[in-house]
């Protein structure tokens, strides 16, 4: 929570940098369009608008959304405008999404990419251009203010060790977005009282902090404000003939000057880089604190969907070493292991999990494992909906076995039928799946050309 305080003072003094909407039509930098404009179809429907946060800076996250069209505009650093993905094209930004009973958010939805962090301010370029960059698609498609949110409110996650239902708190991702201080500081005056999905039981909460900042209230203590307010008044360093900073001057007493001498009026106080300090404080905080496994912190707060990524690395308290793929395990990872997460989680996609090496059917799908969404995939190519087994059944299912859940089963594909006729957009998805030969083969790296006919595929519900 100190983090967040942290982030949120920060945000605090950017409010005194007023944001004025521009008048003029944004200009676009075209420098980093998606070569995929032409691939993804026309949305039929836009009644959201989606922030994220890139979780990376602009140098690396800008190839990367450009490569795989993973939104329709991202603003870097310097309060650049990128055109990704033509906005009234489906961009893949939203992942494993619902909202209010509707799934595959990126049907309905613009998505915004602002290259920072969920947990640090923004520059004030950003915060000016994304409110004008809102404003401008707020008019454009008669979008009300409440329909304007961020990423980490939409998306969701599937079962796991943790949690035996779907839940909401997959990401982070543009949770500052939610606050009313920072919504007024894009122009907007309200926002989404409560979880619609949680309220009608679609959902649980997997993230009770989110939860808070999403639809609650965060106080800032007055330790933290007191501290700030010392800071800002502290008087800058006056240059020396070098160049150099020297010692700043003591502060100017308030005797009157002798009569008939003129005395030039003290420097205002400059005000320090609220914005950099919080994010300094931030990245000490999460590196000191945020990576280490305690009671009530667990490898899932800490990595989220990355938790069992093969690039995390676990370090326990004796020394040993181990990757987020080689453990079954979870719930046992003694207190004090350290988590290093080199992958973000942002955009990562669903992937299968297999019986045997990340656990039974139940560790994998908890409460869904005979959901008619949970597939299983058995080495011999065979498969099967959960609806279709039963408790004596699952625990014949052989090790090896690949678990989707929250798919749907389409095909097969013939001639006449082709992938795009069976599950639209989502045919190239990385996280969409086709049986050939008994193997599961990501649709990112299927020849459309080749592929055999009868082939089954599975998508994202």
């Amino acid at each position: 929570m100190k983090s967040f305080h942290i982030f949120l003072l920060g945000v605090l003094f950017c409010l005194s940098l007023c944001v004025q909407t521009a008048s003029a039509v944004i200009s676009f930098d075209k420098s980093f369009y998606s070569p995929l404009n032409s691939k993804r179809p026309l949305r039929k429907s836009t009644s959201l608008i989606v922030l994220h946060t890139t979780e990376a800076p602009s140098k690396s996250a800008l190839q990367k959304l450009s490569a795989l069209g993973e939104c329709n505009y991202c603003i870097d650093e310097k309060g650049r405008v990128y055109l990704i993905i033509d906005r009234q094209r489906e961009a893949f930004h939203a992942g494993r999404s619902m909202w209010n009973g509707r799934t595959n958010v990126d049907k309905f939805s613009v998505g915004i990419e602002v290259c920072g962090y969920h947990d640090k301010a923004l520059t004030t370029a950003q915060f000016r251009a994304l409110a004008d960059l809102i404003a401008e698609l707020k008019h454009y498609y008669k979008i009300p203010d409440h329909c304007i949110i961020p990423h980490s409110q939409v998306a969701y996650a599937t079962p796991n060790r943790w949690f035996t239902r779907s839940h909401r708190g997959r990401k982070r991702c543009g949770m500052m977005f939610a606050l009313p201080v920072v919504r007024r500081l894009l122009g907007l005056k309200t926002r989404p009282g409560s979880d619609p999905d949680v309220k009608a039981g679609r959902l649980i909460v997997g993230d009770k902090h989110l939860s808070n900042v999403l639809y609650g209230t965060v106080q800032i203590p007055r330790s933290v404000v007191a501290a700030a307010v010392a800071a800002q008044k502290k008087p800058p360093a006056a240059p020396n003939k070098k160049g150099k900073q020297d010692v700043a001057p003591p502060p100017a007493d308030n005797k009157k000057s002798p009569p008939g001498k003129k005395t030039s009026p003290a420097p205002p106080p400059a005000v320090p880089p609220p914005i950099a300090v919080a994010s300094a404080e931030v990245d000490a905080i999460r590196r000191n604190e945020g990576n280490v496994i305690g009671k009530n912190h667990s490898a899932w707060d800490i990595a989220r969907n990355a938790y069992n990524n093969e690039h995390t690395v676990y370090t326990f308290p004796d020394g040993t070493k181990k990757c987020g793929h080689q453990i079954v395990d979870f719930k046992s990872i003694p207190v004090g292991t350290k988590v290093e997460v080199n992958v973000s989680d942002e955009n990562l996609p669903d992937t299968y999990q297999i019986i045997g090496i990340n656990g039974t059917a139940e560790d994998i799908a908890g409460e869904e494992t005979l959901s008619f969404q949970t597939i299983y995939v058995c080495p011999d190519g065979h498969y099967f909906r959960g609806s279709q087994l039963n408790q004596q059944s699952l625990k014949k299912l052989r090790y090896n076995t690949k678990v989707l859940t929250g798919y749907s089963v389409g095909g097969p594909v013939t001639v006449k039928r082709t992938p795009t006729d069976i599950c639209g957009a989502q045919w190239r998805a990385k996280d969409t799946f086709y049986l050939i030969n008994n193997r599961l083969v990501p649709g990112n790296q299927v020849d459309e050309k080749k592929i055999p006919s009868g082939t089954m595929i599975f998508y994202r519900s």
